[in-house]
């Protein structure tokens, strides 16, 4: 009994490290896309992304505000998914190595592949929730 307690806290623990660990990336691009947002709109209206505004006011909210409530394990099932989501909407519109050759085809290839890596993340967040030391926790214990 003793030791699967311990086990517990030591999962608890990984868990918030796991989550601050996964989100960090889209916290700090998040946040540079947030203080340069005019910069974020011009980027995206050259990279023919659609509806270049709202991209970016959505890879804003996304990757900042949906990334800091993870890394605090606030709704962190529903924004896990979301983030799935996110992340292979990215994978396909940023990173279309397929259409590429030479090393912009093996760069653009590495960074699609490493989304599919965060996916797979955000599905194991989703499926095993935020953990004791989040937000969540301590909302369901109210």
């Amino acid at each position: 009994m003793r030791g699967t307690v311990g086990a517990e806290k030591v999962s608890d623990a990984v868990l918030l490290v796991a989550r601050v660990l996964l989100v960090l990336v889209f916290v700090i691009f998040g946040w540079k896309k947030l203080i340069g947002f005019g910069g974020t709109v011009a980027y995206f209206s050259h990279s023919g992304v659609p509806l270049p505004f709202l991209a970016a006011v959505i890879a804003v909210m996304t990757e900042f505000f949906a990334g800091i409530a993870i890394a605090l394990g606030l709704f962190t099932r529903p924004l896990a998914l979301l983030m799935a989501l996110y992340t292979l909407g990215t994978a396909l519109l940023g990173h279309k190595f397929w259409t590429l050759a030479g090393t912009a085809r093996l760069e653009n290839e590495i960074n699609f592949l490493k989304n599919v890596g965060l996916i797979g993340g955000f599905l194991l967040l989703y499926l095993s929730g935020a953990g004791r030391y989040s937000l969540d926790d301590k909302i369901d214990a109210l």
